[in-house]
């Protein structure tokens, strides 16, 4: 096997079940009460604005390790942005994602 199949198997074994376990408990919570309150271990059990909250504290720790990363592995530039780009474009698209489902249930619990 070339060294490329042995970091990509990997990758997409771990994309592949994050991908899985995600659809299998958003269909286990849905329509459960969320916590909006207090501390939830859970992901899934919490509200639009808890998840949006979460991401945001979360994404000071990406671009740490993204930063670590850079300096502990002798990637190419290239490589390295397309590597980088994947966790902070996703965790972007999540946090907005939240914040848009945050607003629209928030106005609709007014009306």
């Amino acid at each position: 096997m070339a060294d490329n199949e042995f970091f990509i198997i990997p990758i997409v074994t771990s994309v592949a079940v994050t991908l899985i376990l995600g659809v299998v408990f958003s269909k286990l919570y849905k329509g459960n009460d969320k916590v909006d309150e207090g501390f939830e271990l859970n992901y899934f059990k919490l509200s639009y604005r808890r998840k949006m909250i979460r991401t945001v504290m979360l994404f000071p720790f990406i671009v740490i390790l993204l930063i670590i990363v850079y300096f502990f592995y002798n990637w190419s530039l290239i490589v390295f942005v397309s590597f980088a780009l994947l966790p902070l474009l996703g965790t972007t698209v999540q946090m907005l994602y939240n914040y848009n489902k945050w607003k629209k249930e928030e106005a609709e619990k007014c009306n």
